[in-house]
């Protein structure tokens, strides 16, 4: 499913150096022994899901189809990454899906806000309200204000029928509201933490409501659990990558640059940047996560890739087959000189430009390089790589000896807000 390449890392790895420490941290994982193990309820979801929320997932997503033309998703990091990556590779930037989808709560901006609220104005919404706890400042804030447009437009009983929340099982705010007012809910499960949730309600239910496939979405994820559910570093391409990358930090790269070429998986690597940032940015150590999109950033920073300062490496994600395809058309006057490439399709050229930039940021740039190939990226595929990425940062972060679960310095931001907020207690 996933071809990975790490004959452009330029260093000369070892991987059998690393088969017996990676052996005895796939044990951890496994046996939920190391640092954080309450939050690997991950693991083997693909697996033990739970199948009966899944078709309430699938049901309350059709129903959210047939009834609104907006599905509005309030959640913030974990709780919204996910699914708009998912969304967004999948169905483009430019589309016809009925059904709009539209983020909000994962932002304080006045003025994003207050745009969101007049574009809903008037329109038939539903609301999938996403926060564990209930109190997230930027997603309460935005619940708070679509709630009362929505109650506002069609009255407090059809606005019930029209949220949706998906939280704790049995605790915090939003699960309470979700009681007293009867809204259907869902469960993220408490030893998920937000960044691994995205084959849970917390994704699967606006990438249903979207059109997707989730069941070829759940299946791909299963089969990663398959295939990474392995202790041998020659085999498993799910360490190998996390062992890659963990021998390029220890030798003085402090950057990951993650590259796509296509526009619409802009938002997956922004789905990485959270997992591999707040996973393994801990007690002073960590890769600094960053993306780019080619070709488009080779016009701004591809300057500095090739020859400004020797402090990252860049992870490819390279699809080969695009969604949709097109040809070059020829040109009578072919003024820009552009008719050798009449009739070859777009696609071939932007895979042209892949392996020009591979080569000159290799070769002559010296910066290294892991590809990580896919043929084409469906519903499936997407549901393969969310698995094998939070696998990776699982043995990542062990091998970096800190807890890849856990995110303390983000609450340091939120204590400091709240006392300049005079919130009570801070």
């Amino acid at each position: 499913m996933i071809k990975l390449d790490l004959s452009n890392i330029i260093l000369p790895l070892d991987l059998k150096a690393y088969e017996a420490k990676v052996k005895k941290i796939h044990a951890m994982i496994e046996n939920k022994t190391g640092q954080g193990n309450d939050y690997l309820g991950w693991l083997a979801w693909p697996l033990n899901y739970d199948k009966t929320e899944f078709v309430k997932i699938k049901k309350s997503a059709k129903y959210i189809r047939d009834n609104f033309d907006i599905l509005v998703v309030a959640g913030i990091g974990g709780s919204y990454l996910g699914a708009r990556a998912a969304i967004e590779a999948l169905q483009g930037l430019y589309h016809n899906n009925k059904l709009e989808i539209i983020f909000l709560g994962q932002t304080l901006s006045a003025t994003y806000t207050q745009q969101v609220l007049n574009h809903l104005k008037g329109k038939k919404f539903a609301i999938n309200v996403i926060s564990k706890s209930g109190t997230t400042t930027e997603t309460s804030v935005a619940f708070r204000l679509i709630k009362e447009l929505l109650e506002t437009q069609v009255g407090k009983e059809a606005a019930r029928k029209a949220i949706f929340a998906t939280t704790d099982k049995s605790d915090g705010a939003l699960r309470k509201l979700s009681t007293q007012e009867g809204y259907v809910s869902f469960v993220l499960p408490g030893d998920i933490g937000g960044r691994y949730s995205v084959l849970t309600a917390v994704g699967l239910l606006p990438i249903a409501a979207a059109g997707f496939d989730v069941d070829r979405l759940m299946l791909g994820a299963l089969d990663a659990f398959k295939d990474t559910n392995n202790d041998s570093l020659l085999e498993n391409t799910c360490y190998q990558y996390a062992v890659a990358r963990d021998y390029l930090y220890r030798h003085n790269y402090k950057v990951e640059m993650f590259v796509t070429y296509e526009p619409q998986f802009a938002m997956i690597t922004e789905w990485l940047k959270q997992l591999y940032g707040e996973s393994e940015g801990k007690e002073k150590k960590g890769l600094l996560p960053a993306s780019v999109n080619f070709s488009t950033d080779l016009h701004s920073l591809g300057q500095f890739i090739q020859e400004g300062s020797p402090i990252l490496f860049e992870t490819i994600v390279f699809v080969k087959t695009p969604s949709i395809d097109i040809a070059i058309p020829h040109d009578e006057q072919d003024l820009d000189g552009l008719n050798y490439l009449q009739g070859k399709k777009l696609s071939y050229v932007n895979e042209q430009a892949f392996r020009a930039t591979l080569d000159a940021h290799v070769k002559e740039g010296k910066v290294p390089n892991i590809v990580i190939e896919l043929d084409k990226l469906d519903a499936y595929t997407l549901g393969y790589i969310f698995y094998f990425f939070m696998r990776s940062v699982a043995m990542s972060g062990y091998l970096l000896e800190i807890n890849p679960f856990n995110q303390p310095g983000v609450e340091v931001y939120k204590r400091n807000m709240f006392k300049r907020l005079g919130k009570p207690g801070f």
